[in-house]
């Protein structure tokens, strides 16, 4: 059974406890790896200038405390493979929506089931939908 290290741990523990729920439940099945969750002032505005999130500091919701966002690969990471990416996000969004957390996928911004509408992947990216 795969398992965080830790420091995919320490990472996840920034998190909202809904998203360190879904993602421990995620793990026991589908190895991955918390690549971020958190994110203070000069990473978020590193991020941004590196073209990796759109949106500035602090209106993200990397930037709440705790983190409203993670994000989370597949573990072995392999950046090419979309297909995967994708299976993972599936089966991370079906576990979310049996928990009852609500989640939006960086490759399905306006949840709308079609992956290829997007104008910005963020494949890797998962975030609590409030309201």
């Amino acid at each position: 059974m795969p398992k965080f290290s830790e420091k995919s741990l320490a990472k996840l523990e920034t998190c909202d406890p809904r998203l360190q729920r879904v993602f421990e439940a995620v793990v026991a099945e589908f190895d991955c790896t918390i690549l971020e969750g958190h994110r203070v002032q000069e990473r978020q505005n590193q991020m941004v200038a590196e073209g990796k999130s759109k949106t500035p500091w602090p209106q993200s919701k990397h930037n709440a405390k705790p983190s409203l966002a993670a994000d989370v690969a597949a573990y072995p990471i392999d950046w090419e493979d979309r297909e995967r990416q994708t299976l993972f996000a599936g089966y991370v969004l079906a576990t979310a929506k049996a928990m009852g957390v609500p989640l939006r996928w960086g490759g399905d911004w306006d949840r709308d089931t079609e992956v290829k509408d997007n104008r910005f992947d963020d494949l890797v990216h998962f975030e609590i939908v409030e309201g």
